[in-house]
């Protein structure tokens, strides 16, 4: 063990820390000194969204010494920006240890003189950015590590508009966080009087504005037994979901009873992410038995939904985030029109490695359609800047987020989901499913199919070979790729676009983002982009071609696998 390590690790034995968790520490010391390494090695770093780690002893694990530093910063920054009373919204998830986290981090705030709306209990992410906004607060807390394992927690950061931080605020708290250097600066108890609990009333004005998201109820009303299987997931979905449904007037909903019950082990799945089939497949299970119209599941913030359907041979599938933004986007597009209440100045945003299809879509429909880079607070920044003159519909990401209407700044499930099965109860009442629907659009606006490979590089060198790969295709970047000619590379981090044949660059006008992508001639896209809240690099394929006719989908289908397949193959990143 390096001696800046072993410099940490006396810290904690000799200073004002619990003795469990010195304890902890000695155990480790003794059994497991190589967990005692990466459990001290680095800070947990209170990254542009917050913060996210395993939970544990240590100054790299989230435990209540970094909650409550990061807490104090959080502070600190707030008291210099705001002038006068100064309230923010806590809130957490089903995980292990969030309630804790939320409670430390309320007395922490409140002891800095700062008023605290605390939830009652678990609630839904969302509900949290709504809260900041229709209470009038000034940022807010949530404590939750969204769809990672177990073993993880987190701790995101929102400020007075409801979203997650942007520039300048996010480095400038980040700054404030830096210089909190021991846990003695942490003001933890002392202003308890400062807490005020909420709960019930809260939710009936979020569920509220998510009824009123509703384009036709009155087809919600006329197939209000559509048959709908939703899961939680354990998380704090169960919380709101099965309401807002009701209030759409569905009675046919089947919760996924082995699922149902909020609960930090999560015990039935392996990784609490409606993104993956085993996590989903207790619930496609049930939908096949009960031959149900479609499957949503929420992970455990409720932020994130995953959606299963039929295809058109009646098989059960779940769509890709991509399949659900498109979904999504063309019916708050085509169904405001067909209603009569779109308006000229309506705009849609994405991220720009989310499906091109949603552009096309858009621009044949006179919309503006913006690229951001990934996170809705880009998404939320945008709006922020353009609200004046346009009028914000729907935003969303290829990760299995949707965030519909003005009345929040973050990615909701608890509305994507009801909005979902409004799409389902439309289409089913012209005879139809929503696969077929997606098939119909293909037909319009050309067969997009993507796909993602995410690569885990865990520990001390993981974060050293993921720049590495990125360094790699920035100044060595390929001419061609499976045969067909790069056109143009995107390089986020530099600002800079430049044409691979002519030489040619241009700026870039967004926030730098350690981002690459490369554009081929026939339209296709390979984006490459390291998380900034997990050890994994992504690399995020896009290719396109014709349909015809509904009886080519199978063999288009495959072909467009088949061209994503050789993609990664010559990448070598499988």
């Amino acid at each position: 063990m390096s001696n800046e390590i072993q410099s940490k690790v006396n810290v904690w034995l000799n200073g004002n820390y619990d003795e469990a968790t010195k304890d902890a520490i000695r155990k480790m010391q003794n059994s497991s000194p190589d967990e005692l390494a990466d459990s001290f090695y680095r800070n947990l770093e209170f990254g542009t969204g917050g913060l996210r780690g395993i939970m544990g002893v240590g100054t790299n694990r989230m435990n209540k010494y970094t909650i409550g530093m990061a807490t104090q910063g959080f502070a600190n920054y707030m008291k210099k920006s705001f002038a006068g009373e100064i309230s923010v919204v806590v809130g957490h998830d089903s995980r292990n240890n969030s309630r804790t986290f939320a409670e430390i981090t309320s007395n922490v705030f409140a002891a800095n003189g700062i008023k605290v709306y605390l939830f009652e209990s678990l609630r839904p992410t969302p509900e949290l950015s709504f809260a900041i906004r229709h209470l009038k607060c000034q940022g807010g807390v949530v404590c939750t590590a969204s769809h990672n394992p177990k073993e993880y927690n987190g701790y995101k950061a929102y400020w007075d508009d409801g979203a997650q931080l942007v520039p300048p605020h996010d480095k400038n708290v980040i700054t404030e966080v830096e210089k909190i250097a021991s846990v003695d600066e942490v003001l933890w108890s002392g202003g308890e009087s400062l807490i005020t609990i909420i709960g019930k009333e809260m939710d009936e004005a979020y569920l509220d504005m998510v009824k009123g998201l509703s384009i036709y109820p009155d087809v919600c009303e006329k197939q209000h037994d559509l048959k709908i299987v939703y899961t939680p997931i354990h998380g704090s979905g169960i919380m709101l979901v099965p309401q807002a449904l009701k209030r759409y007037g569905f009675s046919n909903i089947h919760i996924v009873e082995e699922q149902s019950t909020p609960d930090g082990n999560f015990p039935t799945v392996n990784y609490p992410n409606p993104e993956e089939t085993e996590t989903m497949s207790i619930g496609l299970k049930k939908s096949k038995e009960l031959d149900a119209d479609i499957l949503l599941g929420t992970d455990p913030d409720a932020d994130r939904v995953g959606v299963g359907v039929k295809n058109h041979k009646g098989q059960w599938i779940l769509m890709n985030g991509n399949q659900t933004a498109l979904l999504a986007f063309n019916y708050m597009i085509e169904a405001r029109k067909a209603k009569g209440i779109a308006q000229s100045n309506d705009m849609v945003i994405k991220t720009i490695v989310t499906t091109d299809m949603i552009d096309v879509i858009a621009k044949e429909n006179q919309i503006s359609c913006y690229n951001v880079l990934t996170g809705f607070k880009w998404i939320s920044s945008l709006i922020k800047e353009k609200e004046a003159n346009e009028n914000y519909v729907i935003g969303g990401e290829e990760s299995f987020g949707l965030m519909i209407g003005n009345s929040i700044r973050d990615k909701d499930a608890v509305s994507a989901v009801t909005i979902l099965c409004e799409m389902a109860a439309y289409e089913k009442n012209k005879g139809r499913s929503l696969f077929a629907k997606l098939i119909d659009m293909y037909l319009q606006y050309g067969f997009y199919k993507e796909s993602l490979v995410s690569i885990t590089k865990k520990g001390m060198n993981g974060a050293a070979e993921i720049k590495a790969m990125m360094e790699q295709y920035r100044s060595n970047p390929p001419k061609t790729i499976v045969g067909i000619p790069v056109k143009e590379l995107l390089d986020y981090e530099l600002q800079i676009g430049k044409n691979i044949q002519t030489g040619e660059s241009w700026k870039i006008d967004l926030p730098k983002s350690n981002v690459l992508q490369f554009l081929l001639e026939d339209g296709s896209k390979i984006s490459a982009r390291p998380s900034g809240t997990e050890p994994k690099i992504k690399f995020y394929f896009s290719v396109n071609t014709k349909l015809n006719n509904k009886e080519e989908f199978d063999e288009k289908d495959l072909m467009l696998d088949n061209k994503i397949n050789q993609i990664i193959k010559e990448l070598e990143v499988e």
